[in-house]
């Protein structure tokens, strides 16, 4: 599955991608995850991702980014802020399903 987190600049989530994948392994899913910026969402969002989710520092931007997600047909959704820390996996990976089922 490709999941495609969307933060201010790419950057801060790679502890988080690091949790979500450790925790979806352990559900024996395989995870092929990409940090980007919010400006880069338009470029990225029709390369054949599976879901995207975006992190609580830019929830001010999750209305446009959900937009540009539906019209490309991928499921969006906000990271909750508790999950998006390094221990966070458990509940990331409860936010995945849900965007997924």
């Amino acid at each position: 599955m490709k999941v495609l987190f969307v933060c201010s600049g790419g950057m801060s989530s790679a502890i988080v991608v690091d949790a979500l994948k450790k925790e979806a392994k352990k559900h024996g899913l395989d995870l092929e995850v990409k940090a980007i910026g919010s400006n880069e969402v338009q470029q990225e969002i029709g390369l054949g991702w599976d879901v995207c989710m975006v992190a609580p520092q830019i929830r001010h931007r999750f209305d446009n980014i959900k937009k540009q997600a539906d019209e490309a047909g991928v499921p969006c959704g906000p990271i909750p802020p508790q999950a998006y820390t390094p221990l966070g996996g458990p509940a990331l990976y409860k936010a995945l399903k849900e965007l997924i089922n």
